[in-house]
């Protein structure tokens, strides 16, 4: 018997790891708890499967215990109809532990794959998490890597790690890679509803691994090999941060030709064909798009060859920061004000619109570079109340459309659904804006726009 995916495999699902997952009666471990794995861990746990969520940070494990979510996408509802103190049958656990997985059936890794100083891939997460795991691989376990990581990852690392224990893969264990594609803050695509790309060591780890997702993914698109699986993410952010490059570069063209980008933009959109709407900013940011990229050209450079569009772009994207900061002291100057003693409010802080995470975020550079040139600085972001990251220490302030003029320049950073930006345009004097967030609004202020 056969079940068909979304792809050109036909995977046999009758084996006794798929009977036990049909059942509800497999066990899972979920390792790493952040943006992708929380969320994971609960929509398996809300199929009726016995989870346990493992994360080395003993903060996240304690609020998850407490019944609280730190992840904007996880609603709390959801977390404490969930949560266990105990692990049990259809609920969820969370621990600093490893010891759940030598009682696990299926094991998904989703933990963070940053890069070094010299923009090299960091797998010490990857390893040591795979290092936990193969101290206790079993016979029949299903083991997922979900971490963004370059083309060979799971062959050249993973599987050599696990076959050491004497177990074959296909055989005796089961190893897939399928590549997370969280969107923090998308309000229409969650782990359900998005297509999940699967890519397994044999058949039968694609089958084992197909057996598992299904149960909570709408639609899988099973591919060939983990290789193929891990190059489709890169592929897809790579994509979107050449194209984000681009958009900048054009923006910066714009600026010198005396034209309005958005104005470029928009008009360009109406074409019903061949063209796809990417709108520029002040950097990238997050865990993937400016991270990605930089996988794929360093496992290139390896083979010898200069992925020169992904470096081309990451010089443009990198640089956009420093342009903003050069726009915000030409907009000063014209105010016959110098940057150095001006106060200076940068309205949003985390790296894209509605979410609480900074990782990456280019208003961290902003912020910086600022700082370094004198600036007095504030910040208002309500998903940030805090920064303690790379050398900044401040508090958001609130929000106060009566103490806008209070400040030589209001910088609109990220545009947070929740800021009255139309109190911005009245009450400012000068706002340099980022992201088109006060296009149409009228008031006194003057509007400098990217």
């Amino acid at each position: 018997m056969s079940k068909a995916l979304s792809g050109s495999i036909l995977v046999p699902l009758m084996t006794p790891f798929a009977d036990r997952v049909a059942t509800r009666q497999a066990r899972i471990c979920v390792v790493g708890l952040g943006y992708v794995g929380l969320p994971l861990a609960v929509e398996f746990a809300d199929a009726g499967f016995s989870v346990v969520g493992i994360d080395v940070d003993q903060g996240k494990v304690a609020e998850l215990r407490e019944g609280r979510s730190y992840v904007p996408d996880v609603p709390v509802e959801r977390i404490r109809a969930l949560i266990s103190p105990e692990p049990a049958a259809g609920r969820l656990f969370g621990t600093c532990a490893f010891d759940a997985l030598g009682e696990a059936d299926a094991v998904s890794i989703c933990v963070p794959t940053p890069l070094n100083k010299e923009k090299s891939p960091d797998v010490s997460y990857i390893l040591a998490a795979a290092g936990e795991v193969a101290s206790r691989l079993h016979r029949g376990q299903v083991v997922v890597l979900e971490s963004t990581t370059y083309p060979g990852t799971t062959r050249e690392l993973l599987l050599p790690l696990f076959e050491r224990t004497g177990l074959r893969v296909g055989e005796d264990f089961h190893l897939a890679f399928s590549p997370e594609r969280v969107d923090p803050g998308n309000a229409s695509y969650g782990i359900r509803n998005t297509p999940k790309v699967l890519g397994g060591v044999t058949a039968g780890c694609l089958e084992a691994a197909s057996a598992l997702y299904a149960t909570v993914i709408e639609r899988l698109v099973p591919v060939s090999s983990t290789g193929t699986a891990e190059m489709v993410k890169l592929l897809e952010n790579t994509f979107r941060a050449v194209n984000i490059g681009l958009v900048n570069e054009v923006a910066i063209m714009c600026d010198r030709l005396g034209l309005d980008v958005w104005e470029v933009i928009d008009a360009a959109s109406t074409k019903p064909y061949g063209f796809m709407t990417f709108y520029p900013g002040p950097g990238l940011g997050g865990h993937c798009i400016p991270v990605d990229p930089h996988y794929l050209s360093w496992k290139l450079k390896l083979l010898n060859y200069n992925a020169r569009f992904i470096e081309l772009a990451g010089e443009v994207n990198a640089s956009m920061p420093e342009y903003v900061v050069e726009k915000i002291t030409l907009a000063l100057n014209e105010d016959r004000k110098p940057v150095r003693g001006s106060r200076v409010l940068l309205l949003g802080v985390a790296y894209k619109r509605d979410v609480n995470d900074v990782r990456e975020s280019p208003a961290l550079d902003v912020y910086k570079l600022l700082a370094d040139r004198g600036a007095e600085l504030a910040y208002h972001d309500p998903w940030v109340p805090e920064l303690r990251v790379e050398g900044i220490e401040a508090d958001s302030v609130p929000f106060a459309a009566e103490e806008l003029g209070a400040f030589d320049c209001v910088v609109i950073v990220t545009d947070h659904g929740v800021v009255d930006y139309a109190a911005v345009a009245a009450h400012a004097r000068l706002v340099v804006d980022c992201r088109n967030a006060t296009r149409g609004l009228a008031g006194g202020a003057r509007i400098v726009r990217l």
